[in-house]
């Protein structure tokens, strides 16, 4: 945690209380790979592949946990693109993705750029949002 300036250490600390999460060693580690400004679709493999380059130490089960409590918190998205893999996704505006199922890259699809019809939502329910991953291949 040395490497972090004492300014991004203070932002990085404000934004994870806010979020009502501790920032905890591990914690502001990961909100530094993490919420550079950039936009991010990272699998918990990835962070951890970051986190050894930057010689840091935590267990990937602490990586999962923590992809977890930052998207329950509000701090990203997790875009589940079948049962055994997730990315985890740092633009929390509405969009959708493009999934490339031969490299397993993810792209943004802006929200306004993909045209559905949604049913209304059972009686008593309300719709939260409507996630849309289109799944690419080679052309033939």
């Amino acid at each position: 945690m040395d490497d972090l300036k004492k300014s991004e250490k203070d932002t990085l600390s404000g934004k994870l209380q806010n979020a009502g999460l501790r920032p905890t060693r591990q914690r502001l580690l990961l909100a530094k790979i993490l919420f550079d400004g950039l936009p991010k679709h990272v699998t918990a493999e990835q962070v951890m592949t970051a986190v050894r380059k930057r010689k840091g130490h935590v267990s990937l089960a602490t990586v999962y946990n923590t992809l977890n409590q930052f998207t329950q918190a509000g701090l990203m998205r997790c875009v589940s693109v079948d049962q055994s893999c997730a990315y985890f996704d740092t633009t929390l505006e509405p969009h959708h993705h493009f999934f490339d199922e031969v490299s397993g890259r993810l792209w943004d699809i802006p929200e306004g750029d993909l045209k559905i019809s949604v049913p209304d939502a059972p009686h008593g329910r309300g719709i939260a949002r409507v996630d849309v991953t289109v799944r690419l291949n080679k052309k033939p």
